[in-house]
């Protein structure tokens, strides 16, 4: 039957909601029919295509329709185009059949698909007989979907998807593009309103900013070689075994000679090398996902599976990680699933509607970010995140990920006043949806990837934190989120404002230091010295420390070597472990050239010991997250503002943390420790080693009546190990 004009010209004009229908090749009562627009042919004849003549199309319509009767079934389709003497060959997408599956629509309805970075996209494949890029991205309020890009000439007519209505879901198989092909989404709303051109939610590639363009990439492939680390993470109780972070932003730990940033190669052959001459365990990056504005430092992505653009290709970042996990280092990746930019080439009213955010502001926007909440209520906008923590422990093979902003996620009325958020059913404050939303995403990383490690920054005492994310018993809500590390931020805030306080006055906020012990076995923490203490006018780490420049270094000093005998798992802001002086910018790179002057380098020194004490002694990383490990020895010397105390594991020699906040150096000291004999000076942040005045036991104290008369260093820690009687 002919179709209406109505229609062919609807179709010619390419606003037809359904161009399948129309093109390509139908069987009918008189055999196979071929229609085909072909811009610029005069003649055409249709070819299988393994090359074979199928029939002669003729045009039908000035704007060059094409129909023509052919031999056979419907099939992949080939047209040689001849015009002034040229000839060109088009393969025909709308000659191909769905890619998606009703296995993939039934997944997808019900929100249990945790393949969709297999299915959503750009994947380029091979489809009955061709190659090429199939298409497929979620708008079900869309009128009509189009992908545009370089290889059409941005033009939306001319490749009209075809909707799976029951899922709302577009596809297209476009034959004979490749790889590193710009496109986007050309999306008419439900009022035929055409939306600003919107980036792949499912890109593995970006363009660099400012372009903002979707690329087609192949998903990054590696011979990898780091079944050991992996197999080893999988193994052990993370909460049990040593775990020191050095957190960095890769577009300004170092920059080349032109003040631009590193590619991944560049910067494992530079970072992997001395994260481990360092000790530490892991990186943590700041999100490499592809994001529009440098100064967010990564936090508003509009990219979340596209690694950015800045550091080269995405296989970069796989061989990053691959060195790095060769070398015993584990990546961990900032992660923000809690909100998302405003850019219009973005998920902002995705589809004409509030698709992936609320539609209520009070729900939908955040006011301290001006950014967009994801609707953690509907099920497809949770697939959406799930999958992206998912693909990135699969496909990049990142040991773990910190989620960012928990706390915002968390409280309905976070950073907002009476009258401006909405009650949950129950006339409560708490945002069940993003509770299940978390719960579920640890749920199905532990299950899919054993020793993957998820890390919360969550600033308030939600119960639970940590705890296992079990069903809850009937009539009850489910709390605990599952999580394996929280951030200490109470640590963190106490500990420094602690520093800052001359030390005369030190003795009147005793209890700043203190306090931390009350609930330092509540969840599984990391005490964070993160990039949040080193930006907007907070000055640096060494910056916040009181007292001259002496005092100042040997405050900072003190308080790391503290830290790091403190129970809980360590993390450290590039910069920091050679006291950078400057507030950092991401901007420029850190200050090297300071690792030049004998205080910095010193500082850096005690780092690289300490990572190396905490790894070898586990008597200082086996009880970071139990109570058993923790003991005071002195709690209350607020006079002296002295602190120390003992941590212990199962078959194990005990090492005790003692630290002296005052400047006095404290001879003869009255040293409770639990054992009579000979305990060694394993370390001490006064070494001359690391900057100091040099003062300390001579590299041992012996104990008689369970006293040790010890030298306490002025503003120093020392850590002293049981050796036996």
């Amino acid at each position: 039957m002919k179709p209406p004009e109505s229609a062919i010209d609807a179709l010619l004009l390419g606003v037809h909601a359904d161009p399948f229908s129309l093109l390509g090749a139908h069987s009918g009562p008189d055999g196979v029919l071929a229609r085909a627009i072909l811009p610029s042919a005069d003649s055409v004849e249709a070819l299988s295509l393994d090359g074979r003549p199928l029939g002669v199309l003729t045009k039908v319509d000035d704007r060059f329709l094409f129909e023509g009767s052919l031999t056979g079934d419907p099939q992949p389709i080939r047209y040689r185009c001849s015009a002034g003497g040229h000839d060109w060959v088009v393969t025909d997408p709308y000659s191909f059949g769905p890619v998606l599956g009703p296995v993939d629509d039934l997944l997808i309805a019900q929100g249990a698909h945790m393949r969709l970075f297999d299915k959503l996209g750009a994947h380029l494949i091979r489809h009955e007989g061709a190659s090429g890029v199939h298409f497929a991205v979620w708008a079900p309020n869309a009128q009509r979907v189009s992908v545009v890009g370089d290889f059409n000439d941005w033009q939306p007519g001319r490749h009209v998807m075809r909707k799976r209505a029951d899922i709302g879901v577009w596809e297209i198989f476009i034959p004979d593009i490749g790889d590193y092909r710009a496109y986007k989404y050309y999306i008419v709303g439900a009022d035929g309103v055409a939306q600003p051109l919107k980036a792949d939610p499912f890109a593995f590639m970006s363009e660099i900013r400012p372009h903002n363009a979707s690329m087609t990439a192949r998903p990054a492939k590696l011979d990898w070689g780091d079944e050991a680390h992996r197999a080893h993470w999988a193994s052990v109780d993370a909460r049990k075994v040593p775990v020191s972070i050095y957190e960095v932003h890769a577009g300004s730990w170092q920059r080349d000679r032109f003040n631009w940033f590193l590619n991944w190669d560049d910067l494992a052959d530079q970072l992997i090398p001395y994260v481990v001459e360092m000790g530490f365990t892991h990186i943590e990056f700041m999100p490499v996902m592809e994001h529009p504005y440098d100064p967010s430092w990564g936090y508003q992505s509009t990219g979340l599976y596209a690694p950015s653009a800045r550091f080269g290709e995405p296989a970069g970042l796989a061989r990053f990680i691959d060195g790095a996990h060769r070398a015993g280092i584990g990546v961990i990746l900032d992660w923000v699933p809690a909100h998302f930019p405003t850019d219009q080439h973005g998920l902002v009213r995705f589809d004409g509607t509030s698709l992936y955010e609320h539609e209520d502001p009070r729900q939908g926007f955040h006011p301290d970010w001006n950014t967009l909440i994801y609707n953690f209520g509907r099920r497809e906008v949770q697939s959406f995140l799930i999958n992206n923590a998912l693909f990135w422990a699969e496909r990049y093979h990142v040991d773990g990920l910190r989620v960012d902003a928990v706390a915002s996620m968390l409280h309905r009325d976070y950073s907002r006043q009476e009258g401006e958020w909405i009650a949950n059913d129950e006339g409560g404050r708490e945002n069940w949806e993003a509770v299940e939303f978390l719960r579920e995403t640890n749920k199905a990383l532990g299950a899919a990837h054993p020793g993957f490690i998820t890390f919360a920054e969550e600033s308030t005492t939600w119960p639970g934190v940590t705890q296992p994310a079990l069903d809850a018993a009937p009539g009850t809500r489910a709390t605990a989120l599952g999580f394996g590390f929280k951030w200490n931020m109470g640590f963190m805030n106490d500990t420094l404002r602690y520093m800052a306080r001359d030390p005369v006055h030190r003795r009147y906020h005793h209890d700043d230091m203190t306090f931390g012990l009350m609930y330092a076995f509540s969840e599984n923490f990391v005490l964070p010295l993160s990039h949040d203490e080193v930006v907007h006018g907070k000055g640096s780490l060494l910056g916040k420390m009181s007292g001259d420049e002496w005092q100042q270094f040997a405050n900072l000093r003190a308080y790391y070597a503290l830290m790091w005998g403190y129970p809980g798992k360590k993390l450290l802001f590039m910069g920091q472990e050679f006291a950078q002086r400057r507030e950092w910018s991401e901007e420029r790179a850190l200050d090297w050239a300071l690792r030049a002057e004998p205080s910095h380098e010193g500082v850096r020194n005690l780092v690289r010991d300490l990572n190396r004490i905490y790894r070898a002694k586990r008597a200082l990383h086996a009880g970071d997250c139990d109570a058993d490990g923790f003991r005071w020895l002195v709690v209350d010397d607020s006079a002296n503002s002295v602190f120390a105390w003992l941590r212990t594991a199962p078959g194990v020699n005990p090492v005790a943390v003692i630290s002296n906040m005052t400047p006095a150096m404290l001879s003869g000291y009255p040293l409770p420790l639990p054992h009579d004999g000979k305990w060694n000076e394993i370390l001490n942040s006064d070494s001359l080693h690391y900057g100091g005045t040099g003062k300390g036991n001579l590299g041992q104290v012996k104990t008689s009546g369970g006293t040790a008369m010890a030298t306490l260093p002025p503003l120093a820690t020392i850590m002293l190990e049981f050796a036996g009687e």
